[in-house]
């Protein structure tokens, strides 16, 4: 479980993130929701520590992340918004390598990496170097890195961006296999579609600021609108943002 309380994080004179609280619970997912520079990046890198918050505290299964990040980072694995990988290392090797930095060793980590091949279906790219791996095999790779621990809590930036329709289906797949084993999935998307079918439930971000949290049909009828896009658009206050900037004399 993953708990944030009163986050904030300024850089010069931008507040990114405004006194941000969320509780993500194991077994569910939670889908972090807003427009661009919401914030939702900033405070997923404060939640796994990344960052360090200006005030408020961050706890992943009771473990304080700014007291002990490694120990809160050991509970928890993490899909950020780039996915770099090491051009010369294969598929397995990178999945090796963080194995180590989490502590696994030998056999139980031959096995870990061993399964995960196989769920991710990596089996043709798994002792390839990874230049020139397609979009769809980055993300795979950055998944199996993510999961080799098997850690209880999953933080997900984006998951699906760039992705084609089989690799987008196959990362939908395993986002709701995790939480059927009971783990903490929360992750950030632009998608409505994907927010709607995955999502348990939905925190609203938008200016820094939590502006809504329910299920989605909690923020269809917060909203008054049965689109869920349109409740989005509603809730965040995206039109009243753009007639604000129109009538300063800038463009929608």
């Amino acid at each position: 479980m993953i708990v944030a309380q009163q986050l904030r994080k300024r850089f010069g004179d931008i507040v990114a993130v405004h006194e941000v609280s969320l509780r993500a619970e194991d077994g569910q997912v939670t889908g972090l929701l807003g427009p661009n520079g919401a914030g939702k990046t900033t405070t997923l890198r404060l939640l796994y520590g990344l960052m360090r918050p200006d005030a408020g505290t961050v706890q992943i299964d009771e473990v304080d992340v700014v007291a002990d990040p490694l120990g809160a980072q050991a509970k928890v694995g993490v899909l950020p918004d780039a996915h770099g990988l090491y051009p010369r290392l294969s598929a397995r090797e990178h999945v090796r390598y963080f194995g180590e930095l989490q502590g696994l060793r030998g056999a139980a980590l031959e096995q870990q990496i061993a399964a995960l091949i196989e769920r991710l279906d990596m089996g043709g790219i798994a002792d390839r170097r990874a230049a020139g791996f397609s979009q769809g095999e980055r993300m795979k790779v950055s998944l199996a890195r993510a999961l080799v621990h098997g850690p209880n809590n999953v933080i997900l930036d984006e998951p699906t961006n760039g992705l084609d329709v089989m690799s987008t289906r196959a990362v939908r797949k395993l986002i709701r296999e995790l939480r059927d084993e009971g783990k903490c999935v929360l992750f950030s998307s632009h998608v409505m579609q994907e927010v709607s079918a995955l999502c348990d439930v939905i925190v609203l971000v938008a200016g820094g600021r939590v502006v809504a949290r329910g299920t989605p049909d909690e923020l269809r009828a917060l909203s008054g609108h049965g689109d869920l896009e349109d409740a989005f658009v509603e809730l965040t206050g995206i039109d009243d943002h753009r007639a604000d900037h129109r009538a300063d004399g800038g463009q929608a």
